[in-house]
Protein backbone atom coordinates (compact mmCIF):
# COMPACT_ATOMS: atom_id res chain seq x y z
CA UNK A 1 0.00 0.00 0.00
CA UNK A 2 1.49 3.27 -1.03
CA UNK A 3 0.69 6.44 0.76
CA UNK A 4 0.38 9.59 -1.18
CA UNK A 5 2.24 12.46 0.39
CA UNK A 6 0.70 15.77 -0.41
CA UNK A 7 3.03 18.68 -0.88
CA UNK A 8 2.09 21.95 0.75
CA UNK A 9 0.12 24.14 -1.59
CA UNK A 10 2.46 26.59 -3.30
CA UNK A 11 1.71 30.28 -3.38
CA UNK A 12 -1.06 31.08 -5.75
CA UNK A 13 -0.66 33.64 -8.48
CA UNK A 14 -2.98 36.11 -6.76
CA UNK A 15 -1.19 35.82 -3.42
CA UNK A 16 2.14 36.46 -5.07
CA UNK A 17 0.86 39.58 -6.85
CA UNK A 18 -0.68 40.90 -3.62
CA UNK A 19 2.52 40.23 -1.69
CA UNK A 20 4.51 42.07 -4.37
CA UNK A 21 2.17 45.04 -4.17
CA UNK A 22 2.46 45.07 -0.37
CA UNK A 23 6.25 45.03 -0.66
CA UNK A 24 6.05 48.01 -3.05
CA UNK A 25 3.99 49.90 -0.47
CA UNK A 26 6.62 49.10 2.13
CA UNK A 27 9.41 50.23 -0.20
CA UNK A 28 7.76 53.60 -0.71
CA UNK A 29 6.61 54.14 2.88
CA UNK A 30 9.57 56.39 3.64
CA UNK A 31 8.58 58.88 0.94
CA UNK A 32 4.98 58.23 -0.06
CA UNK A 33 3.77 58.13 3.55
CA UNK A 34 4.92 61.63 4.49
CA UNK A 35 3.73 62.97 1.13
CA UNK A 36 0.29 61.43 1.67
CA UNK A 37 0.12 62.81 5.20
CA UNK A 38 1.02 66.30 3.97
CA UNK A 39 -1.65 66.07 1.26
CA UNK A 40 -4.19 65.09 3.92
CA UNK A 41 -3.21 68.05 6.06
CA UNK A 42 -1.39 65.95 8.63
CA UNK A 43 2.32 65.92 9.13
CA UNK A 44 5.02 66.59 11.61
CA UNK A 45 5.85 63.68 13.87
CA UNK A 46 3.95 61.07 11.86
CA UNK A 47 5.88 61.87 8.70
CA UNK A 48 9.22 61.81 10.45
CA UNK A 49 8.49 58.36 11.92
CA UNK A 50 7.88 56.95 8.43
CA UNK A 51 11.24 58.27 7.25
CA UNK A 52 12.87 55.61 9.43
CA UNK A 53 11.57 53.01 6.97
CA UNK A 54 14.10 54.20 4.38
CA UNK A 55 16.72 51.80 5.76
CA UNK A 56 14.50 48.84 4.83
CA UNK A 57 13.71 50.01 1.31
CA UNK A 58 16.21 47.67 -0.45
CA UNK A 59 14.72 44.68 1.37
CA UNK A 60 11.20 45.64 0.35
CA UNK A 61 12.28 46.11 -3.26
CA UNK A 62 14.01 42.72 -3.24
CA UNK A 63 10.86 41.09 -1.86
CA UNK A 64 8.77 42.84 -4.50
CA UNK A 65 11.01 41.53 -7.29
CA UNK A 66 10.90 38.00 -5.88
CA UNK A 67 7.11 37.98 -5.55
CA UNK A 68 6.47 39.44 -8.99
CA UNK A 69 9.11 37.12 -10.45
CA UNK A 70 7.30 34.13 -8.98
CA UNK A 71 3.97 35.43 -10.31
CA UNK A 72 5.54 35.84 -13.77
CA UNK A 73 6.90 32.30 -13.55
CA UNK A 74 3.50 30.90 -12.58
CA UNK A 75 1.70 32.92 -15.24
CA UNK A 76 3.99 32.48 -18.25
CA UNK A 77 6.63 29.81 -17.72
CA UNK A 78 4.87 27.14 -15.65
CA UNK A 79 1.14 27.81 -15.62
CA UNK A 80 -0.95 25.60 -13.38
CA UNK A 81 -2.88 22.89 -15.10
CA UNK A 82 -6.60 23.37 -15.00
CA UNK A 83 -9.30 20.81 -15.53
CA UNK A 84 -11.71 21.45 -18.40
CA UNK A 85 -14.87 23.13 -17.28
CA UNK A 86 -13.28 25.21 -14.54
CA UNK A 87 -13.02 28.98 -14.81
CA UNK A 88 -9.22 28.85 -14.97
CA UNK A 89 -9.44 26.85 -18.22
CA UNK A 90 -11.10 29.72 -20.07
CA UNK A 91 -8.76 31.83 -22.24
CA UNK A 92 -10.50 35.01 -21.06
CA UNK A 93 -9.60 34.20 -17.45
CA UNK A 94 -5.93 33.75 -18.33
CA UNK A 95 -5.98 37.00 -20.34
CA UNK A 96 -7.47 38.87 -17.34
CA UNK A 97 -4.81 37.41 -15.06
CA UNK A 98 -2.06 38.59 -17.40
CA UNK A 99 -3.56 42.06 -17.73
CA UNK A 100 -4.00 42.39 -13.98
CA UNK A 101 -0.43 41.18 -13.41
CA UNK A 102 1.02 43.84 -15.72
CA UNK A 103 -1.14 46.65 -14.35
CA UNK A 104 -0.30 45.83 -10.73
CA UNK A 105 3.38 45.34 -11.62
CA UNK A 106 3.56 48.74 -13.31
CA UNK A 107 1.82 50.47 -10.41
CA UNK A 108 4.07 48.71 -7.90
CA UNK A 109 7.19 49.69 -9.83
CA UNK A 110 6.03 53.31 -9.93
CA UNK A 111 5.30 53.19 -6.22
CA UNK A 112 8.67 51.62 -5.40
CA UNK A 113 10.42 54.27 -7.51
CA UNK A 114 8.61 57.08 -5.69
CA UNK A 115 11.65 57.93 -3.54
CA UNK A 116 13.47 58.87 -6.75
CA UNK A 117 10.90 61.38 -7.97
CA UNK A 118 9.19 62.33 -4.69
CA UNK A 119 11.42 65.39 -4.12
CA UNK A 120 9.80 66.98 -7.17
CA UNK A 121 6.52 67.10 -5.23
CA UNK A 122 7.89 68.77 -2.12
Amino acid sequence: MTSRRSDPKPWTLGASVLAGAAAAVGASACCAGPLLLVLLGLGGAWGSQLAAMEAYQPWFIAAMVVFFGYAFYRLYLAPAECAPGHACALPATRARQKALFWVVSALAAALAALPIYAPAFY
